[in-house]
């Protein structure tokens, strides 16, 4: 029996210019590459503490 993990749709809204370079590595661990780039990703206690901390930068919604 395999377990179905939740997923997250998220959407980088704004840029990384003049960022903390933490807070690029956030966006750069979701995989996100450019403003309006959109990528899935499982919904996990690590994937949303980088979420969390750069929440001003995405849009996230329930996939």
């Amino acid at each position: 029996m395999t377990k179905k993990t939740k997923q997250l749709k998220v959407t980088l809204k704004r840029s990384t210019n003049r960022r903390v370079v933490a807070h690029k590595a956030c966006v750069t661990g979701l995989g996100l590459r450019r403003i309006g780039h959109t990528v899935t990703v499982a919904d996990t206690p690590e994937n949303r503490g980088m979420i969390n901390k750069v929440s001003y930068l995405l849009a996230v919604e329930e996939a």
